[in-house]
C-alpha cells in the first residue's frame, strides 16, 4: 500500500472502525483509531494487525485463522524498555482485525476497558487491565485523541447508511483492499449495494438510463430506493473484472481483483 499521511491512514479507517462499532464493540472509535495509529506509526501492513495483538495462546476463530509474522518490538519490563521478536497475529482484512481484537476484548481481562465511559478513561484502562506495559502509552493515546480532533467519529456511527428498502436487511460489510469500502444488504439470498458510491471509488463509470444502474455502460438489475441505485454485488464485481467472495463464518464479501 502507498505510503499515507497520517490524515489520510485516520480517514482510510474511519468506515470499518465505524461499522465495527455498529456491530456492538465496545471501544470508542477515537480510542480505537489512536491505537491504530500509535501501534503502526500509521501504516496498514499487509497482514493488517493494527493493534500488535500477538499469537499468545489463542485459539483461531472466524476472524483469525492462525495466520503469523515475526517482528521486531518492545516491553517495558520492571521499568526497563526490553527489545525483542514477537510472533503477531496475521490477517486477511483490518475488519479481521478489529473483530478478533473484540474478542480478546470481551474477557474477563477487560472489564474496565468495556465500562469505560469516555475515551481517556478506556484509554486509561487498557493499560491497567495489561493491554500495554509502557506506563505511558494512556497519555500517548489521549494526546492523539485531542492531536487529531478524533471524538468527532465517536457518535458518527450511530446511523447507518440510509435505506427505506433495505431497512430489515442484515447489514454485510464489502472489503476491498482489507478495509470496509461499503455496507451492503442481504436480501432473499443477494447482497445489494449502492452502486455509485461503491463502483466510482474502484474507478467505474456509473449511470443510470432504462431504469438500471449502468457500470461502464453495462446495465445491471438494478433497485431503486431513496434515489440511490442498488445492484448486486456479484454483478458489480463481475463488471469490474473483480471476484466477490462470501466468508460465511464472517459474513463478508470481499471484492478481489483478477478473476482466474
Amino acid at each position: 500500500m502507498a505510503p499515507l499521511t497520517r490524515m489520510q491512514f485516520i480517514a482510510s479507517l474511519v468506515p470499518t472502525v465505524e461499522q465495527v462499532r455498529r456491530e456492538g464493540s465496545p471501544i470508542f472509535p477515537s480510542v480505537r483509531l489512536a491505537q491504530c495509529l500509535l501501534e503502526t506509526g500509521g501504516v496498514i501492513h499487509r497482514w493488517y494487525n493494527l493493534g500488535g495483538i500477538k499469537v499468545g495462546g489463542g485459539i483461531p476463530n472466524p476472524y483469525w485463522h492462525g495466520e503469523a509474522v515475526v517482528k521486531g518490538t518492545w516491553e517495558v519490563v520492571d521499568g526497563t524498555q526490553v527489545s525483542m521478536n514477537a510472533s503477531f497475529r496475521a490477517y486477511s482484512s483490518v475488519y479481521h482485525f478489529m473483530k478478533d481484537q473484540d474478542l480478546l476484548f470481551s474477557t474477563s481481562r477487560y472489564l474496565r476497558v468495556r465500562a469505560a465511559v469516555t475515551p481517556e478513561q478506556q484509554a486509561n484502562m487498557l493499560y491497567v487491565s495489561g493491554y500495554a506495559t509502557d506506563p505511558a502509552y494512556p497519555n500517548k493515546l489521549i494526546t492523539l485523541i485531542n492531536q487529531y480532533s478524533l471524538k468527532q467519529y465517536d457518535n458518527a456511527f450511530a446511523s447507518s447508511p440510509a435505506s427505506t428498502m433495505f431497512r430489515s436487511s442484515q447489514t454485510i460489510p464489502i472489503l476491498v483492499d482489507g478495509l470496509v469500502a461499503a455496507v451492503g444488504y442481504y436480501d432473499a439470498g443477494t447482497t445489494w449495494v449502492a452502486a455509485r458510491a461503491l463502483g466510482e471509488s474502484l474507478g467505474a463509470a456509473i449511470g443510470w438510463s432504462a431504469g438500471k444502474v449502468t457500470v461502464n455502460g453495462q446495465p445491471l438489475d438494478s433497485r431503486l430506493d431513496i434515489s440511490t441505485g442498488y445492484v448486486a454485488v456479484r454483478d458489480l464485481a463481475a463488471a469490474l473484472n473483480r471476484k466477490a467472495v462470501w466468508e460465511q463464518g464472517t459474513q463478508t464479501v470481499t471484492l478481489k481483483a483478477d478473476l482466474p
